[in-house]
């Protein structure tokens, strides 16, 4: 047995109650588990500071001080008692402050000795305050021997923390690596010399040395970046390998025809030229209908700028080829808006026959449209998660369009990649891409189009934050808006989305605007989630129709019907919707040829991510700009499997967001070695298989097809 398969137990420090609490905790069960787990951060205990030269940005960080105490004291009774110690260097004078194990803390401590102090410093009276720092004299800090100078903190839990501090986990992983390092055999490298030598990688056991021990911030760099690209490999090499499979095996359906239904509303229905971003899109969409190869495309495009246009063009290829094309949307709402804009554009279209299917079809609505499907006579169908039901039978399916993709689970996406038993062409839109769409995009394994253009006419939103504190400020513009003529939604948050509507908010805003906008003058109404189908539509046909100025919602509109005329949108509690959401929200003015914009309020104390979240929506109205700071502040997701959020394949050090330059290298490297070896079963490839099999999946479905 190798050295890494050995039971934690069995290192020096741990024992079986550690080895048990390690794997319950964290799922650390080997010696290979514990050396493959890396530090998340590193204290620098190479620089000692003089106390003048801590200051306010410091205040996150650990500094390390040498300083001679001065004299105890204490403050405070009972639970609130502390000790306040006094430090001084040759620039100052400092204190060290005790909450907890004050007895212990004191018989440590001799006035007039110099000792090593290291912890957080905050600055409190212009003096140097650090609480419950680590503290040991000079003696025996220059007795203690060290691997190095920077010590790794490793990620823990509550549980964990309280029987197993950072100094005794830093003091198990160098028992563990000692093991390692007496085993000649115990890492073997899956990457050639050669390899390693064009890309400047560290061999792979001197990389482990130094994300544990740095020897230096240099070696330390360079150690991160030989994880990162055998992570990266491991991921390109299982993606690729994938795709190529997948290509293999589900050869798309050839759809060679532009045929009458195409060119007849190209060139006499169809309402407005389309911009040079839309006939580009089209003319990509074309050639994957006719290179053999299942199509696998995402649409990238703001709110407005025309996507629904492209996918009902493409979906005229399908039915010109005799293929059935469907389009699922995320709510009732907006499935009936597709479906109203499809039967418009096809009115006057031989052989083009649209339906509707939603969980709210009427009885006689939903027989006509299952039965249509089923015989072929309905060759488009728009519909919400309905059509995924197993009653939903097509005569023969070749082209998917999921419309707001991030509204679904993947498993319901997945079921319409079922419904014909050679996979259709897919088609996914998107104004803002979720991170996981992004994370895919990055690896390589979607095609991406982009209509980067507005429609001729439009003004790209403007976007403000004003702090709670301009409220009445905010009013007068909103005051301003309505009497040009113009319409304004008002949104509040929901706690989160699997928890039940906040109504205060909700209502208690709506009783303030009523206040603030008072009937005759200003007409108000309002749509929630918790509404009736039928009350919340009509609520929001109200508001097309400009019988009233205000609608105050949540964020059920976030998908919803066009009102052109309305040019402002104000996003309540701003700071509690997530950068997809806001967008989204963001794009419901703005569809007219008016000026149009976006009021982000929020309280005044905001967490930095929060900040940077609002700061972001006012600095562009990009998608895949915003995309990319939330794949920075929410991770990727799980790339093939079901996970929407957190860390995709489990990446221990790599990151998706910083790292797109080493995925770049990977990929290349993978799609060389593939191409030689496609199943990696040759034996000098054998080091490349165990590494993408350490990244692939068991799913029963690769969902990475209609992602």
């Amino acid at each position: 047995m190798s050295v890494m398969q050995r039971d934690i137990k069995f290192v020096g420090g741990v024992g079986e109650v550690r080895a048990r609490l390690l794997e319950r905790e964290i799922g650390v069960r080997t010696v290979g588990d514990l050396i493959y787990r890396f530090p998340y951060r590193y204290i620098d205990r190479t620089r000692t500071l003089l106390l003048s030269e801590v200051d306010e940005s410091m205040e996150s960080t650990y500094v390390q001080l040498r300083c001679r105490l001065m004299g105890l004291s204490y403050t405070g009774e009972g639970a609130k008692r502390r000790l306040i110690v006094e430090i001084s260097d040759s620039s100052g004078i400092g204190e060290l402050v005790w909450f907890h194990g004050i007895k212990w803390i004191e018989k440590r401590l001799e006035v007039g000795r110099e000792y090593i102090i290291f912890g957080r410093p905050g600055l409190f009276r212009n003096r140097v305050s650090i609480i419950h720092p680590d503290i040991e004299s000079v003696e025996q800090a220059l007795s203690r021997k060290q691997e190095s100078g920077f010590q790794g903190l490793y990620a823990s839990t509550e549980k964990l923390s309280q029987a197993i501090g950072h100094k005794a986990m830093q003091t198990i992983v160098h028992n563990a690596w000692q093991l390692v390092a007496a085993d000649a055999s115990a890492i073997v490298d899956p990457l050639p010399d050669s390899m390693r030598q064009r890309n400047g990688l560290m061999p792979l056991a001197e990389a482990l040395y130094n994300i544990h021990f740095p020897q230096s911030a240099e070696r330390l760099r360079a150690a991160q970046y030989r994880l990162k690209y055998d992570e990266l490999l491991g991921v390109q090499l299982t993606i690729q390998a994938r795709r190529s499979a997948r290509q293999a095996a589900n050869n798309g359906f050839i759809f060679p025809r532009v045929g009458e239904a195409f060119n007849t509303f190209f060139r006499e229905k169809l309402p407005f030229s389309l911009t040079g971003a839309q006939q580009r899109v089209i003319k990509e969409i074309r050639a994957d209908m006719v290179s053999g190869k299942q199509m696998n495309r995402l649409l990238q495009g703001d709110v407005g700028s025309g996507k629904t246009m492209v996918a009902f063009m493409s979906m005229l290829l399908a039915v010109d080829n005799g293929y059935q094309a469907c389009i699922m949307a995320p709510t009732e709402i907006l499935a009936r808006q597709h479906y109203a804009s499809m039967m418009r554009f096809a009115e006057g279209l031989k052989g083009v026959k649209v339906a509707v299917l939603t969980g709210a079809s009427k009885a006689k609505e939903r027989r006509a449209a299952l039965e249509g499907i089923a015989s072929g006579e309905v060759n488009i169908l728009v519909g919400t998660h309905a059509l995924i039901e197993d009653r939903v039978q097509f005569a023969n399916l070749g082209y998917v369009v999921i419309d707001e993709q991030h509204r679904f689970g993947v498993e319901q996406r997945a079921k319409l990649w079922t419904k014909n038993l050679q996979p259709p062409h897919i088609l996914v839109m998107t104004a803002t891409p979720i991170p996981r769409t992004l994370a895919m995009t990055l690896y390589g394994d979607l095609e991406v189009s982009v209509i980067d253009e507005l429609p001729p006419g439009r003004q790209p939103i403007r976007t403000y934050h004003y702090y709670d504190s301009a409220r009445l400020r905010m009013f007068g513009f909103l005051r301003q808006e309505i009497a040009k003529g113009r319409q304004v939604y008002i949104v509040y948050p929901l706690i989160k989305e699997s928890e039940k509507m906040d109504y205060k908010d909700l209502y208690d805003g709506f009783e303030s605007i009523t206040r603030d906008f008072p009937l005759p003058t200003y007409r108000t109404t309002v749509c929630h989630g918790k509404m009736r189908n039928d009350d919340k539509e009509a609520a929001m046909q109200q508001f097309k129709r400009g019988e009233a100025d205000i609608l105050v919602a949540t964020s059920v509109i976030e998908v919803g019907v066009d009102v052109p005329n309305a040019t402002v949108m104000v996003i309540e509690s701003a700071e509690r919707f997530g950068l997809s959401q806001l967008h989204q929200l963001r794009g419901r003015v703005g569809r007219g040829g008016e000026q149009s914009y976006c009021i982000l309020m929020s309280g005044e104390k905001l967490s930095k991510e929060s900040r940077a979240r609002l700061e972001a929506m006012c600095h562009t109205n990009d998608g895949f700009e915003l995309s990319e700071l939330d794949l920075k502040l929410r991770g990727a997701g799980d790339i093939h499997g079901t996970q929407q959020s957190g860390d995709a394949f489990e990446l221990n050090i790599a990151n998706l967001a910083t790292d797109t330059q080493i995925m770049q290298l990977t990929r290349e490297e993978a799609v060389r070695i593939l191409d030689g070896d496609p199943t990696l079963t040759k034996p000098e490839n054998r080091a490349y298989a165990a590494l993408r099999d350490k990244y692939r999946k068991h799913e029963k479905m690769d969902f990475s097809n209609i992602s």
